[in-house]
């Protein structure tokens, strides 16, 4: 069976200081043409603390679709380690896009305080 790679952390910089807040502690990275197609496609809920990255080499648009995803996520892009979208996405109807060369799926109310400006890193 298919498994994206693990990751140990994502952690977003809140404020000047580089104080750090970690979004999910069990992060898996989709970057094969097959990990980034399927995405959370067809799962049914994603633990606490989880979180999908999608890394890519360059800034450009990028959308993300709900077709086939059963729970609510939080969705954020990013664009050279700048926050440019935070959406909350809903099953089956949600869609958004926006420019940048990362985009982090998580569960619904996990990038809650995460806002435009805020960077964000894989750890």
């Amino acid at each position: 069976m298919w498994r994206p790679n693990p990751l140990e952390h994502v952690r977003l910089v809140s404020d000047p200081d580089d104080e750090c807040r970690t979004l999910a502690t069990d992060v898996e990275t989709a970057d094969s043409l097959i990990a980034r197609t399927r995405g959370l496609m067809f799962r049914r809920s994603l633990p606490e603390g989880y979180a999908l990255a999608f890394r890519f080499n360059e800034v450009k648009t990028r959308d993300i679709h709900m077709l086939f995803v059963f729970c609510p996520l939080d969705v954020i892009w990013a664009a050279d380690g700048t926050v440019t979208r935070v959406e909350r996405l809903h099953p089956w109807r949600g869609y958004a896009r926006e420019q940048g060369d990362l985009i982090v799926e998580l569960p619904a109310g996990a990038a809650d305080g995460v806002v435009v400006g805020d960077e964000i890193r894989l750890e």
